[in-house]
């Protein structure tokens, strides 16, 4: 597992070590192995750990048309998933929108407030008037009888099948820059027109997040498809680095994700 390891940061050894968990139970058992919700980088950990055995296979599904959290599926070669193996629930929310309208974040804490593991919940949908989420069908019985308000909102929750679900169409602008260096703060500052002191700002408050985890060391140094959301600014992503410049600066290849419903 060492030559694996040398590839991923050294705060995802845990995670990295917990695969490895799975593979050898479905090895041993020779049955599938159902994950929580796993956002893209974790995905891509369990994707490369097990993609180093040709007798298993992994697949994924989030309920959700381009979900970011999926739950996933480590089996032996010979199983082929269906739909309902993934055990998802959808659910949709209603709550008088003329009067007030509900955010992704109310949602999220709701949902949090009622002591479920993050793991249990997939993504999260805000229109104008609804709101969809996706929740581990092990818990969601729980959720339906709970879940009563966000925040201080009446909701009326029913489960709903996946070709009803909101569509989100994501939308990668692409664009390059040059940096004096990768790390967190001086590529944050660059793309976002900030200065270096806002960047750092934001980091060292904990609203700064890398591939979904918080970051807050301002020299936390980037590598290519990193992904990083700053609250209130939005998702860009470090597509590549093309080379130096005269001057010793490093281009990057960056996009920004634009969402619409």
């Amino acid at each position: 597992m060492e030559h694996l390891i040398q590839h991923f940061r050294k705060d995802e050894q845990p995670f990295i070590e917990q695969v490895v968990g799975w593979q050898r139970e479905v090895e041993d058992r020779y049955a599938p192995r159902l994950t929580d919700f796993l956002d893209p980088r974790q995905r891509f950990i369990v994707s490369t750990v097990i993609g180093q055995s040709d007798d298993l296979t992994v697949s994924m599904e989030g309920g959700f048309q381009a979900s970011e959290r999926m739950r996933m599926i480590i089996a032996p070669s010979y199983y082929v998933p269906e739909e309902h193996d993934y055990h998802l629930t959808i659910f949709s929310v209603s709550y008088p929108s003329k009067f007030v309208q509900i955010k992704h974040p109310d949602v999220l804490g709701a949902l949090l407030s009622l002591g479920v593991e993050r793991g249990k919940f997939g993504d999260i949908r805000v229109a104008e008037n609804t709101v969809e989420f996706a929740v581990a069908k092990e818990v969601a019985d729980y959720v339906r009888t709970n879940l009563s308000s966000i925040g201080k909102v009446k909701v009326h929750m029913e489960e709903v099948g996946t070709s009803s679900l909101l569509q989100l169409e994501e939308q990668w602008e692409e664009s390059s820059c040059t940096v004096s260096s990768m790390r967190l703060d001086v590529v944050l500052a660059t793309i976002l027109n900030l200065s270096r002191q806002k960047s750092q700002s934001l980091i060292a408050a904990g609203r700064v997040k890398v591939n979904w985890t918080v970051r807050e060391q301002v020299a936390f140094e980037l590598q290519e498809g990193d992904i990083i959301s700053a609250r209130g600014f939005g998702r860009l992503k470090v597509i590549m680095t093309e080379g130096r410049t005269k001057k010793d600066k490093i281009r990057l290849q960056i996009g920004r994700l634009e969402q619409k419903l």
